[in-house]
């Protein structure tokens, strides 16, 4: 069987997620850069395999999966060594509060194809669109921190990454890249710099990946 194929762009905070995931299932994978700031994502050709045009999608098991939390779920399903979603109900839907709390409610209102709205067809100002950002980041990470922390240890749910902390470390670095303040988040940064230290973390961070992608 083919080996599997992400289709990445190495600064997507949602395909970040997936090449953690993938290193922490020890799954090794192939990986086809799609530039989102150069419009590849509109190319026919990758549209003719995911009509959305975004990234990640993964090829993998005969099936084209797109989606990050829909990835995780599948992997975590087929591949549950080690598992990412508490077994326990409760715990489960605690984590996956936390994980869509990221997801749901931060990304999605500053993501590149929001940002390039705002700076093209709204003409906003480039103060505007970083207000914008920094805005709705801070209180998502407010919101997600005040979640977090009754049930935090050295990661965001207990002592072991769980798929919140997958969801996390994306999210943070691109917090940093538009130089959002995280010094009020004592839970989050902890769980950032407890995952971040795991070689699986380590291994799908940007700038890894950008070093690969001179290489070739």
């Amino acid at each position: 069987m083919a080996r599997p194929l992400l289709h990445d762009y190495f600064r997507s905070s949602a395909a970040y997620r997936v090449r953690i995931l993938l290193n922490l299932k020890g799954i090794e994978y192939d990986r086809h850069s799609v530039n989102l700031a150069e419009g590849a994502q509109k190319d026919p050709a990758y549209r003719a395999l995911n009509p959305q045009g975004f990234v990640p999608m993964l090829e993998i098991d005969g099936l084209k999966l797109t989606q990050s939390l829909s990835i995780a779920v599948y992997l975590d399903q087929t591949r549950p060594d080690p598992l990412l979603m508490p077994r326990d109900p409760a715990d489960g839907a605690h984590v996956r509060s936390l994980a869509l709390t990221v997801a749901c409610d931060i990304h999605p209102l500053n993501n590149l194809r929001v940002l390039k709205y705002l700076s093209g067809t709204l003409d906003a100002t480039q103060d505007q669109s970083d207000a914008w950002y920094g805005h709705w980041v801070t209180e998502g990470l407010a919101a997600l921190e005040a979640l977090a922390a009754p049930r935090a240890g050295a990661f965001l749910f207990g002592d072991s990454p769980t798929l919140a902390d997958v969801m996390l470390v994306p999210q943070l670095y691109n917090a940093r890249r538009f130089a959002v303040p995280i010094a009020p988040f004592p839970s989050l940064r902890r769980a950032d710099e407890s995952a971040s230290a795991l070689p699986a973390f380590a291994a799908a961070h940007p700038d890894m990946i950008a070093q690969q992608d001179m290489v070739k």
